[in-house]
């Protein structure tokens, strides 16, 4: 998996560690739900943990920037 890191404008590697059974709203206590019986198109994001490979400097990264995986199945 490639990383990269728009404020640096530089590329990391890792690769991702899990991901998780379903999206968020299965998982609230309270999930969301159209009154009228409509479906909604909800756009449904699924957590997936990620870790950088080790020999990168990622002391200069800080919570909140933005960042663009790249994931290629094998």
């Amino acid at each position: 998996m490639t990383i990269q890191v728009d404020a640096h404008g530089r590329d990391y590697r890792g690769h991702v560690l899990n991901i998780t059974g379903g999206a968020g709203e299965r998982f609230s206590l309270l999930p969301p739900e159209n009154a009228s019986g409509n479906y909604v198109k909800v756009s449904q994001r699924v957590p997936v943990k990620s870790v950088f490979d080790h020999g990168h400097n990622t002391r200069v990264l800080r919570p909140g920037m933005s960042v663009e995986p790249n994931v290629i199945a094998k």
